[in-house]
């Protein structure tokens, strides 16, 4: 398993802890920044990532910014994504299992530390179930090629 990783500023933090927790697990990552908490913007981080796991490069992206919403919608624009911002265990999981998520996207400033790593674990070894839910997948990408 490898993972593209990035924040903005206001995820900087938690991304450094997620890149330890992944660390400590083994886990093969790529850090696309931001390496500091000088302002910038979301969208930049997120397309590099979003472009790196849409190409197949990496298989899974995670994206931190200060609630996950506006780098979650910045990464849902590039054509093969389907990133989830997550608060809780169980979306984690479920997006992974029905909707075949590829990117996370975490809030800094909604979740603490802890939490983030819960999320991050039910995510990752949660594996897509196919079947009835491959036919809803099919179905946003073809909405996704329509627009």
């Amino acid at each position: 398993m490898n993972i593209a990783i990035g924040s903005d500023h206001a995820g900087f933090r938690l991304k450094n802890e997620i890149i330890k927790h992944i660390e400590e697990k083994g886990i093969e990552f790529k850090d696309y920044g931001t390496y500091n908490e000088d302002s910038c913007d979301y969208p930049d981080f997120a397309e590099k990532v979003a472009s790196k796991v849409a190409s197949k490069e990496f298989q899974f992206g995670i994206l931190v910014c200060g609630t996950g919403v506006g780098i979650g919608i910045a990464a849902n624009k590039v054509k093969g994504i389907r990133a989830v911002t997550c608060s809780d265990t169980f979306s984690a999981h479920a997006s992974r299992q029905h909707n075949d998520a590829n990117i996370l996207c975490l809030g800094q400033r909604v979740i603490g530390i802890g939490l983030a790593f819960d999320i991050v674990d039910a995510f990752l070894s949660a594996e897509f179930e196919g079947g009835r839910h491959t036919l809803r997948i099919n179905k946003i990408t073809e909405i996704e090629n329509k627009n």
